[in-house]
C-alpha cells in the first residue's frame, strides 16, 4: 500500500509523546496557554450566569442599580474575556509557528545527511509533500489543537456545573439527545477518515506528478507531449478536488446536523421549562440561562469534532515524518575519524566489489564494479574509459563516500576513506560533472557557493583561468549576474565553464572530472584543456572521458568493461596492445573522418 494511503490511528500514545518533544522548549509558553484557555472558558460560562441574576434578581424586583451594576460586571467580563483571547490566540499562534519551524529545520537536516541511496528510491515529490503538507498538518495541531482543547473541555465544565447547579432535571431534559449527537460523530468521524485518506493520496499524487513534468518540461514540448500531459494531470487534479468536495459533503451534514440536534434541545428545554413556570416552579431567567447555555454547549463540541479530525491528521503525517527521520540511509562517519590534514594525493583501490542492490531481497546482486584494484600516485592523472555503465562514474561515487563499498577498501594517503569523516574527504575533491546543478542567485554565490573562505578576487582568479571570465564580464552585473534557477538562462558550456571555475576555486588536492568538457564546442573545450594543463600540476586527477582525444596525454589510462578492469597503462602502450581501447580509439577515428567529411 502506498504510505500516502496509511492512516494510522487518531491518537498514538508513542507518536504524541514524540510530537511533545518539540513542545519542550516552549513549556512555559504552554504552560500560560492553558491557564488562559481555562480563564477564557471560565467567563465564557458565566455569561449566561449574569443573565439569570439580571432578570429574577435585578428585573423581578425593581432594582435599577443592581440591575447597573450586573450591566456592569457583564460588560467588565466580555471586555476582560476579549483581551485575554486576543492574547491566547496570539500565544498559540507563535507556539504553533516556533514548532513547526524547529520540526521542518530537523527534517531538511536530516534530508541533507541522508544518503544517495535513499533519493535513487524515494520521489522528490512525495518528500516535498513531507517538508510542505505534512509539517503543516502539525501547525494546526500544535496551535489549534493541544492547547485549545483544553478551551473547550473546560466550556463543557463549566456549562455543565452551572446547568446542573441551578436545576439538575432541567439539565438532564437537555443533555436527553446526546446519544443522537454521539452516534452523529461516530458516523462523521469514520467518513471523514476515509475522505481524508483520499485527499492526502491525491496531494502526494500532483507534487509527484508537477516535479516531474515541470523538470522535464523541455521533452514534453520537444516530443509535443503538451496535451497528453495536461489530460494526466487533468485527471489527476480531478481526483483531488472529487475527494475534497467528499469530504466537504460530510462537514456540510455533520455540523448541519449538531445544529439540529442543538434545536431539539431547545425545544425540549422551551416545553419542559415553560410547563414548570406555568406552575411557579421555575424562574423565567432560569429558563432564558437555560437556553444560552444550550446554545453555547453545542459549540465546544463542534469544536472538539474538528479537533479529532486535526488529531488524526496529526498522528498520519507524523508518522510518516518520523518514518522520514527514522530512516538511517546515509553514510555514517567513524566514531574516532582519523586526522585528515597533509593530503598528497595518493589514491589505491584493494579488491572493490560495489552493487546498488545490495542487501536487497528482489533478486541477485548486480555487481557494478568488481574486485577492481588500482593505484594513482598523488600528482598523477588518471583517466578512465569504457562503454556506457562500465562503472566509470560509480568509481568517482564511491572515492567520495556517496556510496560504500560491500568488498575491499579505499584508500587515500594509505588510509581507508572509511575512517576519515565524510567533510574532511570531500572537502579535498572537487568534482566536476557533466550535468552542471546550478542554484538561483548569481554567478560568484555558483563558484565561491557561500564559503566565506573563498574571497572575490580568488573566484575571478579560477574564472580567469578557465576563461569564463569572458563571458561572466559581458553579463549585466557581472559576477553578480543573476543565475535563474538551474541556469537556465545561461548556455550548456557557460554552465559547464562556471562548474569548472567552482572546482578550482575550492583548491582540492584531488580533482575529478567526469566527462566535463562533452557539453562544450571545441572552441571551450580548448580553452578547458589548457586550464586543465595549468591547474593538474601538482595534484592527483581523475578524468572520465568520452572523448578520447581529451586524455592521451594522462600518466595512466584505466580501461573498464562490464565492472572489471581489462586494460591499463599509456595512450600509446594501449594502442599497441590492440585490446578493447585500440578498438574504441579506431570507432572514434572513423567517426571524426566521417564528421570532417561531411
Amino acid at each position: 500500500m502506498h504510505e500516502e494511503e496509511i492512516l494510522g490511528k487518531a491518537y498514538d500514545a508513542s507518536l504524541m509523546k514524540r510530537l511533545l518533544k518539540y513542545l519542550r522548549p516552549y513549556k512555559r509558553h504552554v504552560a500560560l496557554g492553558i491557564v488562559l484557555s481555562i480563564v477564557v472558558s471560565a467567563m465564557e460560562a458565566v455569561r449566561p450566569y449574569f443573565i439569570k441574576i439580571a432578570v429574577d434578581e435585578n428585573i423581578a424586583h425593581g432594582d435599577r442599580h443592581g440591575l447597573l451594576m450586573t450591566v456592569l460586571m457583564f460588560l467588565g467580563v466580555l471586555i476582560l474575556r476579549g483581551v485575554i483571547q486576543y492574547f491566547n490566540a496570539y500565544l498559540t499562534q507563535w507556539i504553533g509557528q516556533k514548532t513547526i519551524f524547529d520540526l521542518r529545520m530537523e527534517v531538511f537536516e536530516h534530508l541533507q545527511h541522508l544518503g544517495l541511496k535513499f533519493y535513487d528510491k524515494n520521489p522528490i515529490g512525495r518528500l516535498i509533500t513531507r517538508v510542505t503538507n505534512d509539517i503543516e498538518v502539525l501547525n494546526d495541531m500544535f496551535s489549534s489543537g493541544i492547547v485549545m482543547v483544553f478551551s473547550d473541555v473546560f466550556t463543557i465544565i463549566g456549562i455543565l456545573y452551572f446547568m446542573f447547579s441551578m436545576d439538575w432535571q432541567l439539565a438532564l431534559i437537555s443533555l436527553s439527545v446526546l446519544p443522537l449527537l454521539f452516534y452523529g460523530t461516530f458516523v462523521f468521524r469514520k467518513k471523514a477518515r476515509e475522505a481524508y485518506r483520499e485527499v492526502r493520496l491525491q496531494i502526494a499524487r500532483i507534487n509527484t506528478f508537477m516535479q516531474e513534468h515541470i523538470t522535464g518540461m523541455m521533452v514534453d514540448q520537444v516530443f509535443n507531449r503538451e496535451k497528453k500531459s495536461y489530460d494526466q494531470f487533468d485527471e489527476i487534479n480531478a481526483g483531488h478536488r472529487d475527494a475534497n468536495i467528499k469530504s466537504i459533503f460530510y462537514y456540510a451534514l455533520f455540523y448541519p446536523g449538531v445544529d439540529l440536534i442543538g434545536a431539539i434541545a431547545v425545544g425540549l428545554i422551551i416545553w419542559y421549562a415553560g410547563v414548570e413556570a406555568l406552575d411557579g416552579t421555575i424562574t423565567i431567567g432560569t429558563v432564558m440561562a437555560f437556553l444560552q447555555f444550550n446554545e453555547m454547549f453545542w459549540r465546544p463540541i463542534r469544536d472538539l469534532s474538528e479537533k479529532y479530525n486535526i488529531m488524526q491528521t496529526a498522528m498520519a503525517s507524523s508518522e510518516r515524518l518520523f518514518k522520514l527521520l527514522d530512516d538511517k540511509t546515509m553514510v555514517k562517519d567513524p566514531e574516532q575519524p582519523k586526522v585528515f590534514d597533509s593530503v598528497r594525493g595518493e589514491i589505491e583501490f584493494r579488491n572493490v566489489w560495489f552493487a546498488y542492490n545490495r542487501g536487497q531481497t528482489d533478486g541477485e546482486t548486480e555487481w557494478i564494479l568488481k574486485n577492481v584494484s588500482f593505484r594513482i600516485d598523488a600528482g598523477e592523472t588518471a583517466a578512465f574509459v569504457g562503454h556506457t555503465g562500465a562503472g566509470k562514474t560509480t568509481i568517482i561515487s564511491l572515492l567520495g563516500r556517496f556510496y560504500d563499498v560491500q568488498k575491499g577498501e579505499i584508500l587515500i594517503d594509505g588510509v581507508n576513506i572509511k575512517d576519515i569523516r565524510q567533510k574532511d574527504l570531500r572537502k579535498r575533491i572537487a568534482v566536476v560533472l557533466q550535468d552542471v546543478f546550478l542554484f538561483s542567485g548569481d554567478i560568484k554565490s555558483n563558484i565561491g557557493l557561500g564559503d566565506e573562505t573563498i574571497t572575490r578576487e580568488r573566484i575571478k582568479e579560477a574564472a580567469r583561468t578557465v576563461g569564463a571570465d569572458d563571458f561572466i564580464e559581458q553579463l549585466t552585473g557581472g559576477y553578480d549576474a543573476e543565475v535563474k534557477e538551474r541556469g537556465a538562462t545561461l548556455s550548456v558550456g557557460q554552465k559547464q565553464l562556471i562548474s569548472f571555475a567552482r572546482a578550482l576555486a575550492y583548491n582540492p588536492q584531488i580533482l575529478v572530472l567526469d566527462e566535463a568538457t562533452s557539453s562544450v564546442d571545441t572552441e571551450a573545450e580548448q580553452l578547458i584543456q589548457h586550464a586543465i594543463e595549468k591547474l593538474l600540476e601538482g595534484r592527483t586527477s581523475i578524468v572520465i572521458a568520452h572523448r578520447l582525444s581529451t586524455i592521451q596525454n594522462a600518466d595512466k589510462i584505466i580501461v573498464m568493461h562490464k565492472g572489471e578492469i581489462r586494460e591499463m597503462g599509456t595512450h600509446q602502450e594501449l594502442l599497441a596492445h590492440g585490446g578493447i581501447y585500440f578498438k574504441l580509439y579506431q570507432l572514434q577515428y572513423k567517426e571524426q573522418e566521417v564528421k570532417q567529411a561531411v
